[in-house]
């Protein structure tokens, strides 16, 4: 199967490494990161070189495969997803290879996911999100949760890419997952 992660310019491109990795055990995944992700990475002393067997593509590539709705995609993940980027899939603007990818997952029905790093959020933002939404993208911000007792950046950041890797219906061991309260109770007894 093949999988599209796009990486923009927004804090947290190491997240969008880190997708790319679990991905490739996978699949195919192809990639185009912006030039302003480029410039986020070394910023924030992230090394966006991808393995071997990940396909690389220009931001401007509008002719890459992945820009078509018959190369088929097992879904579409921009990670981390700016503003100016999720304002621009939107409105069905494609500017880039990333905006383009994304407009060819929703009108396909494949599974698209926005990971937005943006807080507070205005009504612009909002907005936009509900139009995503609505047009059937997921939009998957990078919360923090305490529940699954991280110990460490890591788990928290696992608890993201599990979350992604739901949204695509893949299987994984990112995060232990919620079993309640009652459960665990009746786990500790046995």
């Amino acid at each position: 199967m093949d999988f599209f992660v796009g990486i923009t310019g927004a804090s947290g491109v190491g997240l969008g490494v880190r997708l790319v990795e679990e991905l490739a055990d996978r699949g195919t995944v192809h990639v185009a990161c912006t030039s302003r992700a480029y410039s986020i990475a070394e910023r924030e002393g992230v090394n966006l070189t991808f393995p071997s067997s990940v396909k690389v593509w220009p931001s401007h590539a509008l002719d890459a495969p992945v820009s078509s709705g018959s190369f088929r995609l097992g879904g579409a993940v921009i990670i981390p997803c700016s503003m100016g980027t999720l304002g621009r899939i939107a409105s069905g603007v494609s500017t880039n290879l990333v905006e383009r990818a994304a407009d060819v997952a929703m009108k396909e029905g494949w599974p698209l996911v926005l990971v937005p790093r943006e807080t507070p959020l205005n009504l612009i933002h909002l907005e936009n999100m509900a139009r995503l939404v609505k047009a059937g993208a997921t939009i998957l911000p990078p919360v923090l949760t305490y529940y699954h007792g991280p110990c460490c950046i890591e788990d928290m950041e696992n608890f993201i890419l599990g979350k992604i890797m739901d949204r695509l219906g893949l299987g994984h061991d990112l995060f232990k997952r919620w079993r309640g309260p009652l459960f665990e109770r009746w786990e500790d007894e046995a």
